[in-house]
């Protein structure tokens, strides 16, 4: 079956414009495939503003997020893979969805811990919107 992180991705990412909000991503920029600025990384992730008024040439798909952006005035082509994604989320309220952090090795078989729960999802600290983790 195929992940559903796209399908999410791409859902949230309308949803979050329908609501006058500016979709966030956090990337693992050091996922393989990822080319982001450097310049702007920290801590090994970016965050990228998706507005439309942001970036250009919005292109995603089920196998990767392709645009043209600014960062310090220069214009750049950012490619992610999917997988690459961590988080989508509104900026002006956090509302949105936090992935699972993909293996970069074959998932366990049985009898490796295949079989224990799911994660719980997170809860608020502050009684704030949380986000929570799906596989």
């Amino acid at each position: 079956m195929n992940s559903s992180r796209p399908y999410l991705i791409r859902a949230l990412y309308e949803w979050i414009l329908d609501n006058q909000c500016t979709p966030y991503l956090l990337v693992n920029a050091g996922f393989p495939g990822t080319a982001v600025p450097e310049g702007f990384v920290e801590d090994g992730q970016i965050v990228l503003n998706l507005s439309p008024s942001a970036v250009r040439h919005l292109d995603m798909d089920n196998e990767r997020i392709c645009f043209d952006g600014r960062f310090g005035g220069v214009a750049q082509q950012v490619w992610l893979p999917a997988e690459a994604v961590m988080a989508i989320y509104a900026r002006e309220n956090g509302q949105g969805m936090v992935f699972e952090v993909e293996p970069l090795s074959p998932p366990p078989g049985p009898g490796d811990g295949a079989d224990s729960p799911a994660k719980a999802p997170t809860k608020p600290e502050s009684g704030r919107p949380a986000l929570k983790v799906v596989k």
